[in-house]
């Protein structure tokens, strides 16, 4: 389903009206309908009045306990899916300020016990130093000081023994020079460095062998409550538990495809003498 930014939003207080009003057609109290998919009146009520976003099997629960017709299933169903997806606009978040944006990582990442990113392109800013953070941003106008400053503070969060962190990277999220070749054997050492940790498993996917899977898109799941995707033009939220049970199957497939412990940190540390030999040589 093709999901349209200016639709998400406007989906939740949609999707709420039609499942009042279809409630009320079929001649149903909140307390029978409650009872007739085992849910809390309270929770039928604040679904109706937009206080809670249904998830699918929610919405899918009441439409069947109201018998609606199959036409009307299909439609209550996208706005469902659009309601559990957010549309964060990458051009409305730099108006903001980058860093307001790493105050929401932050706050994000306190509430959450176990994370898998997936890393196609390049590093992510728990992984990354200073010289790379302050590379990654250089493309967009403006003083970076504090961003910079709010990325380096998050990764305190690796340190939180309570908290499990799996990353895979692909050999060209690795390598990509974003910064000098120096800077960059430095950047791949603090990967090899992060990868002992006793709470972050670190797996490369080295460009070799047969894979028939592509990737296409950096994406995080944190815990199994939400999951993000990030695109050229911003990034989008799924909520919905389907949804973010496709972003951890495709994760398992690529831990299938990827070196681990100390093959991972064998082949890192050859990019990184690499990089080193590179910058000699200048």
């Amino acid at each position: 389903m093709a999901l349209d930014p200016q639709e998400l939003g406007q989906s939740n207080s949609d999707l709420a009206a039609i499942l009042q009003e279809l409630r009320k057609r079929a001649g149903l109290s909140g307390i029978q309908l409650a009872r007739r998919v085992n849910m809390s009146q309270s929770k039928i009520s604040k679904i109706e009045t937009g206080k809670v976003t249904p998830s699918l099997v929610d919405v899918e629960l009441i439409l069947r306990a109201l018998d609606a017709p199959p036409d009307l299933i299909a439609h209550v169903t996208a706005l469902a899916r659009i309601a559990n997806t957010e549309w964060q606009d990458a051009r409305a978040l730099r108006r903001k300020g980058l860093e307001k944006k790493q105050v929401e990582l932050a706050t994000l990442e306190r509430t959450t016990g176990e994370f898998r990113y997936f890393l196609p392109t390049m590093i992510t800013g728990l992984l990354a130093t200073p010289e790379y953070i302050r590379a990654s941003l250089a493309p967009f106008p403006g003083d970076h000081s504090k961003a910079i400053a709010k990325k380096l503070e998050r990764q305190a969060v690796l340190y939180e023994p309570a908290k499990r962190f799996d990353f895979i990277l692909t050999e060209q999220a690795c390598r990509w020079p974003l910064v000098p070749a120096q800077a960059m054997a430095m950047q791949i050492d603090r990967l090899v460095s992060v990868s002992r940790l006793p709470n972050v498993r670190l797996g490369i996917i080295p460009m070799a062998g047969h894979m028939p899977w592509a990737p296409l898109n950096v994406f995080t799941v944190y815990d199994e409550a939400l999951a993000t995707v990030e695109v050229s033009t911003g990034a989008l939220v799924f909520r919905d538990p389907r949804d973010i049970q496709e972003y951890l199957d495709e994760f398992r497939t690529f831990e299938g495809y990827s070196l681990w412990g100390e093959d991972a940190r064998v082949k890192l540390t050859e990019w990184a003498d690499h990089y080193r030999g590179t910058s000699q040589d200048l």
